[in-house]
């Protein structure tokens, strides 16, 4: 599917929710959420022992008891939400298990400028809470994640192929041509990823997409306003088009059993170079460092964005 139209998530999530609610069911809206190429696997660094930024330790849950649908009548997951989200920044839910309010938050449907519409159909409520459709991580609360449910992110997948110096395609080990990804290191943990973020409430996904990779990879932030109009332009021609590789439940560390990250992935490949020559990267925001990466299946990257560089891979017939 080629993204050229610049409409709102949230509204299209509550428009394709509303639509199928009454005639479809769940299976039906879930399949067509998910990509084709790709289909939830067991979430594992949901399951990391120690919650990130923290020194809070997950109960244990072994692979064969991550479904709900198992018995495990002795898990007695950890309970944390940390202050900085009880604090309640502008992008935090109140805390329903203790607050009282009034209106209800709208779990599955749209809440005014919020979209609580999971990728993966409806969620379960579990004594009003939601219930995280992955499975169990060991840690109920909402972690570091602000929203109780579905916590939204885009993630642009920006490429172009690698070249030597005469402007030849570089080849991989297995004969087929190497492609180049744009990769941000977090300043939280250090590890490498895509520059995305998370979309704020009422903002069209195409613009969180574009505005992160500003932010992470040219440090938009830092630019003076000539800078950024000329950084506008550049995007323009960048971001014309992407090619939606990913729309689902990210296997993230912060996740809990109440509160997970899904995100959507596009792709924005420069066929010829001609387009992010004109780019210049420059680490910014979040972001401690930024570089062209080559793909490849031993990449180490945080949450699941290794997958979506392998769709990427398939679709472009690169060397994986």
């Amino acid at each position: 599917m080629i993204v050229t139209a610049w409409l709102s998530f949230e509204f299209l999530q509550c428009l394709w929710n509303r639509k199928n609610r009454g005639c479809m069911g769940n299976k039906a809206t879930a399949v067509a959420r998910l990509s084709p190429g790709m289909k939830p696997k067991c979430h594992i660094k949901a399951r990391c022992e120690i919650y990130p930024r923290s020194q809070i330790k997950r109960f244990p849950v072994p692979d064969d008891k991550v479904p709900w649908t198992t018995k495990f009548p002795e898990y007695k997951p950890v309970d944390y939400t940390s202050e900085s989200i009880l604090k309640r920044p502008v992008y935090a839910d109140p805390d329903i298990r203790t607050e009282k309010v009034d209106p209800p938050l709208s779990f599955n449907g749209c809440d005014g400028k919020i979209n609580r519409v999971s990728h993966m159909g409806d969620y379960e409520l579990v004594d009003g809470i939601p219930r995280n459709p992955q499975g169990r991580t060991g840690l109920m609360g909402r972690g570091t994640l602000g929203r109780w449910g579905p916590n939204h992110a885009a993630d642009p997948i920006v490429t172009r192929w690698k070249v030597d110096e005469s402007g030849k395609i570089i080849k991989g080990p297995d004969g087929k041509p190497v492609l180049q990804f744009v990769s941000v290191q977090r300043r939280d943990n250090h590890q490498w990823a895509l520059p995305g973020g998370m979309v704020d409430a009422g903002e069209v996904v195409t613009a969180t997409v574009r505005r992160e990779f500003g932010e992470e990879a040219m440090n938009s932030i830092q630019m003076s306003s000539e800078e950024k109009k000329r950084m506008e332009k550049e995007l323009d021609e960048l971001f014309a088009t992407g090619r939606e590789i990913f729309r689902g439940y990210v296997d993230d560390p912060r996740n809990t059993d109440n509160s997970w990250m899904e995100t959507v992935a596009f792709n924005f490949h420069d066929e010829d170079g001609s387009c992010l020559g004109k780019i210049n990267l420059c680490a910014g925001d979040d972001a401690m460092n930024v570089r062209w990466t080559d793909l490849s299946g031993t990449l180490d990257l945080y949450a699941s964005h290794v997958d979506f560089l392998e769709e990427v891979a398939k679709f472009h017939n690169a060397s994986w």
